[in-house]
């Protein structure tokens, strides 16, 4: 697909996409990309204390401003934390985003992750893609189908392994030492996921985290700080790297 300039991350939860490819984000924008950040859901199931109306308000403002602070655009699908799940209505919704935005890039989760919702948008994006160019394949919203298949690439799953333990390797890495400090100011943004997560999973350190993972990617490229990708290569999509392209131009 011809690079028009418009790359979309579509992950579950808010700061999914901060966790995994911030820095790759921002350091997309500025190569002056087009950067569209979504979530199938606000994180509405995400505190201990609060409503899902008053969790999923707060998270979803969170994810606007750390959007917002690279110059990024933010959406939210609107599903209900622990619902994601691979049917033909939410499929039709990610068609439609991605209808949308037409974006030349997507960066989706991994198919493989520690929990369910995760795995299962990484497998509607990746039927999303499919669908969206095919004119005659309903969704909603009144875009028409999109330009064609895009470039699809995937994260690294949570602390880089799959459900049974085993490290997932990531072939393309992208050294984000440049873009650290934004990565944190972006992670920053999610201040009551910090606060869930120690009381949830025993994590304290939340940005802390990100950057040791981000640290351990770097090694195998030598470098401070990386994110690491892999790229799906599926029938009739492109298979050329042109993320690892565009983020060695100078």
């Amino acid at each position: 697909m011809q690079d028009n300039g418009r790359i979309l991350a579509i992950h579950c939860h808010p700061d999914d996409a901060e966790f995994t490819c911030g820095g790759t984000l921002s350091l997309l924008r500025k190569k002056g990309y087009d950067v569209h950040i979504a979530t199938m859901t606000a994180g509405n199931a995400g505190s201990h204390e609060e409503s899902h109306f008053v969790t999923g308000g707060v998270r979803r403002e969170e994810a606007r401003k750390s959007a917002e602070s690279i110059g990024a655009h933010y959406y939210c699908l609107e599903v209900d934390d622990l619902c994601v799940d691979v049917t033909d209505f939410l499929r039709r919704r990610v068609t439609g985003l991605i209808r949308m935005v037409d974006p030349f890039l997507i960066i989706a989760p991994p198919p493989e992750d520690y929990m369910f919702d995760h795995e299962n948008t990484s497998r509607l994006v990746r039927d999303a893609t499919f669908c969206a160019p095919i004119p005659l394949y309903g969704a909603q919203g009144s875009y028409p189908g999109a330009s064609t298949l895009p470039y699809l690439y995937y994260t690294s799953p949570t602390s880089g392994h799959d459900q049974y333990g085993h490290f997932v390797e990531m072939p393309i890495i992208i050294d984000i030492t440049t873009a650290i400090e934004t990565k944190k100011a972006m992670l920053a943004c999610h201040a009551s996921q910090r606060e869930w997560l120690r009381l949830k999973h025993g994590m304290d350190e939340y940005i802390e985290s990100a950057l040791a993972w981000s640290a351990e990617t770097g090694k195998s490229a030598c470098c401070a700080y990386a994110e690491g990708f892999r790229q799906y290569l599926g029938p009739y999509y492109p298979n050329d790297d042109i993320l690892s392209q565009i983020l060695r131009k100078e």
